[in-house]
């Protein structure tokens, strides 16, 4: 794998909680690891009022409490610099110039630019225009914008950011980071299907019956309640982490590992989700809002009662839905997601359920012929399993359903990079393989406008799920309906 990386970092937003809990501590694991070796540079840019040597305590901190090797945390400290920033003052930026100026010159980083954006979306497009303004984009190497979701609340406002990001940063440069795609047993998703020939064959719609995505959390929203009044879990989770899982699982072959090809390939699964009309969405779309409960024993609020959210609000924390891709290989094929907070546990799951075979002939009655299915485990334990037919150890012809599990090693996942280090590690390379591209936010927002549209015209019964529970019971009937339960049973 490469190493001796050359690359000033600026993290805008960088006296926050993502740096100080992801970023930093990812950054220094690349760190120690040896990809930089003393080639890296990393400027904080924030509206806080430190020093550098301030900022430097405030980043040991935080990567003693989130790492498990410190022993160079030291050595990492000395490419670690504060810069105070008013990310809306020109004059800011011509110093941060200067600054970056320095740095490449003291690191010999060879002009390579890398503008992490962790902050509110309210300031990508602005920043994005200052950077190009003031001259940071014009370097002898690389320039590369990393940006957090959510990238825009609809089509049309994540078009006009898009715009105003075009501006400064060609597609290639630009990098909507979402973490899902950085954890290991999503990103083994496409090893599974294409680097083994036992399933590549069956993954179609004649030997699938159908694929559920569970992505479920004991939380609630904490002290994001304020952000989650004007999102809700349709777009902070279905728009962009349950329709890439989508994409990734639908895909057809692309032509080769680049990542355009493997980004064209998941275009083309969400230009294909089937349109769906109003009563459809009435139909196959649920959501939920938690009421007060019990999780791990202890009593939880109601979100309602959560800071910063309206008493009586309508924002959804629970959807699942019924999807539908419209093309020759998943006709007919339901794609069942789900997601939701104070759930009964924590848990990401992908479950294929196959076909059951039409006529087995040790079964008497069919009803109770066991489907195979291929389980993948995001979290927490990760890993993946298959579950086939086989006989009971008697001496009867009785069958039962056998578990073949693959669960990673303990010692596998002490060593497991964790989601934002694998993501810094790609942008670093210039590979965007696990990264949105603005066709994929531009037909996944098409998709959700039509659901929101719907739910915008009704007012819902809220509260009607506890919290600690599996969510509202027409969660349930949503399969009950073809026939169906969640194998997801939190």
């Amino acid at each position: 794998m490469k190493k001796n990386i050359s690359a000033l970092i600026t993290i805008f937003g960088a006296t926050g909680d993502l740096s100080y809990r992801k970023l930093f501590p990812s950054i220094y694991n690349l760190f120690q690891k040896g990809y930089f070796a003393e080639s890296v540079a990393i400027i904080g840019a924030g509206i806080d009022q430190l020093t550098t040597e301030e900022f430097r305590k405030q980043v040991k901190a935080a990567i003693q409490n989130h790492i498990d090797n410190p022993e160079k945390v030291e050595s990492f400290l000395k490419h670690l610099f504060y810069k105070q920033q008013d990310v809306n003052d020109t004059a800011s930026y011509e110093s941060l110039l200067q600054l970056s100026q320095k740095l490449e010159d003291q690191f010999n980083l060879e002009g390579n630019r890398l503008f992490y954006l962790a902050m509110s979306p309210n300031f990508f497009g602005i920043v994005a225009k200052n950077l190009k303004d003031s001259g940071l984009t014009n370097t002898k190497g690389f320039k590369r914008i990393i940006i957090e979701k959510p990238f825009g609340d609809n089509l049309k406002s994540a078009e006009k950011l898009n715009n105003q990001i075009r501006n400064s940063f060609e597609e290639d440069e630009i990098f909507r980071i979402d973490h899902y795609l950085g954890k290991e047993m999503i990103q083994n998703i496409e090893r599974l299907r294409f680097g083994n020939t036992i399933f590549e064959p069956l993954w179609n719609n004649k030997y699938i019956s159908n694929i559920q995505i569970t992505s479920a959390e004991t939380l609630g929203v904490e002290d994001r309640g304020g952000y989650y009044e004007s999102s809700g879990a349709l777009k902070d989770m279905v728009q962009n982490h349950l329709l890439q899982m989508v994409s990734l699982l639908a895909m057809e072959t692309p032509n080769s590992r680049n990542s355009n090809d493997i980004r064209r390939e998941k275009v083309q699964v969400l230009k294909a989700l089937k349109n769906v009309k109003p009563i459809e969405i009435k139909r196959n779309f649920v959501r939920g809002q938690y009421d007060k409960g019990i999780i791990n024993n202890e009593p939880v609020q109601a979100y309602r009662s959560e800071p910063n959210v309206d008493p009586n609000s309508t924002t959804e924390t629970f959807v699942a839905g019924k999807i539908e891709i419209d093309n020759v290989r998943w006709a007919g094929v339901p794609f069942y997601v789900r997601t939701g907070k104070r759930m009964s546990k924590k848990s990401i799951q992908i479950v294929i359920e196959f076909k059951k075979n039409p006529r087995n002939l040790y079964y008497e009655n069919n009803e109770d012929n066991a489907a195979n299915l291929l389980v993948i485990d995001v979290q927490p334990n990760e890993g993946f399993s298959l579950c086939v037919n086989g006989k009971k150890s008697d001496q009867n012809n009785e069958m039962q359903s056998v578990k073949l599990p693959y669960t990673m090693p303990i010692n596998d996942k002490m060593n497991t990079v964790d989601a934002y280090e694998n993501l810094i590690f790609d942008v670093l390379l210039g590979d965007q393989t696990n990264f949105t591209h603005w066709d994929e936010l531009m037909y996944s927002w098409l998709f959700i406008d039509e659901i929101e549209k719907v739910w915008s015209y009704e007012q819902p019964n809220f509260p009607n799920y506890k919290a600690g529970t599996n969510g509202p019971e027409e969660s349930d009937e949503l399969l009950e309906r073809d026939g169906l339960s969640w194998w997801n049973n939190l």
